[in-house]
């Protein structure tokens, strides 16, 4: 008897927060599976990886009524590694969301941390990467983001209802330093949504980013390409009719003088410093739902890269296939199998770009060729 009474005052203690908010919600996901990859280095590797199709995650979530049609939200949102229970997001406790805000039916909603861009908040789910194929399809070292390489610290955003099927929104994050405009970043996005249509735009610049570990993009983690300035813009759209879905996306990506990359690190080019470098990625996606327990997708994209530095301008060009099915063994439980292949042509510049690197690989191909495979498991909780 005594015990029923100590665990019912257990049970009493641990729900009592949850019936002082209108929800609170805890929830996950685990993505494991087993990659192979042709060419790292000249050989050929084959591992356990955590977190491609979607990041393996759990968080809270949750909101209060505060009267007058408006709530209190947050959420907390970790990212780890399942084969070896790291922290992920550079070992942030909470790395891929941590904010608080209020939100009206009404007016929208402002938030306050650690937070997404408008690029990925819109632009993204026009591209396979950023919306059901995830890390190995995303374009060359996630040049735009749209994959989520790095979040925003230090964030005010602004999320706007939707209004007859538009909704836009913005983010502003302070660098936290005594230089205002060192490490910080802005951004604009909105979409619009019309039956089976969708059509998506952003645009994102950062000052110095991961220049300092407090800013806006930190330096322990976020990395994207590290210059004095990131500038990302793009459009996309996307239709679904019927059992089939079609997708293209343009995005721009500009970095000022540029010195290392957090995919591949130091770029520098041997006859000296970038003083800029951009990528613009043309995609192509489709995906064709069989069943409702079961997809295949494919993507292609083709990007042009230009390097500027005091000797001249240089187009190395990259081309990307990626093919997927999934297969639903419950509601929440699915396993898919994946393939990319990545081609790196066009000029060549003396640099680790020259040699092929789908995002997701062991590391980079000794050549200009790669190709990665994946078989895995998600669970949803």
């Amino acid at each position: 008897m005594k015990k029923r009474i100590l665990a019912g005052l257990m049970v009493s203690t641990f729900t009592a927060p949850a019936f002082a908010q209108n929800s609170v919600t805890l929830y996950g996901l685990i993505d494991e599976g087993f990659d192979y990859t042709n060419n790292v280095a000249g050989g050929k590797v084959y591992e356990l990886q955590s977190g491609y199709a979607q990041g393996s995650r759990f968080g809270l979530k949750g909101a209060e009524d505060l009267g007058g049609g408006l709530k209190a939200v947050f959420q907390l949102e970790n990212g780890f590694n399942v084969n070896n229970g790291k922290l992920g997001q550079g070992g942030l406790m909470f790395g891929r969301q941590a904010y608080v805000g209020i939100s009206s039916s009404q007016w929208g909603s402002v938030t306050l941390g650690r937070q997404y861009d408008s690029v990925v908040d819109y632009l993204a789910q026009t591209t396979a990467n950023g919306n059901w194929a995830g890390y190995l399809f995303s374009h060359p070292y996630d040049n735009d983001n749209t994959d989520n390489s790095f979040r925003v610290n230090n964030t005010v955003k602004y999320t706007s209802p939707e209004i007859a099927g538009l909704q836009f929104g913005g983010t502003y994050s302070f660098s936290n330093d005594t230089n205002f405009a060192n490490n910080r970043q802005y951004s604009v996005g909105a979409q619009y949504t019309n039956g089976g249509l969708l059509l998506a735009a952003a645009y994102l610049q950062a000052n110095n980013p991961s220049a300092t570990a407090g800013g806006a993009i930190n330096n322990g983690g976020d990395e994207n390409f590290v210059g004095s300035k990131l500038r990302i813009f793009g459009a996309g759209a996307s239709y679904t009719f019927g059992s089939a879905n079609v997708g293209v996306s343009y995005t721009n990506t500009y970095v000022a003088n540029p010195t290392t990359s957090g995919y591949v690190g130091d770029i520098t080019l041997p006859t000296g410093t970038l003083s800029s470098l951009r990528f613009q990625n043309f995609e192509i996606d489709g995906k064709y739902q069989f069943t409702p327990a079961f997809y295949v997708g494919a993507m292609y994209t083709y990007t042009r890269t230009d390097f500027n530095s005091a000797a001249g301008k240089l187009n190395p060009s990259y081309e990307m296939v990626g093919l997927m099915a999934d297969y639903n063994l419950s509601k929440r439980t699915d396993v898919y199998l994946q393939g990319a292949y990545q081609h790196v042509g066009g000029d060549r510049t003396g640099t680790v770009l020259d040699f092929a690197f789908v995002p997701g690989a062991d590391n980079v191909s000794s050549t200009q060729n790669q190709v990665v495979a994946r078989v895995a498991i998600r669970h949803k909780f």
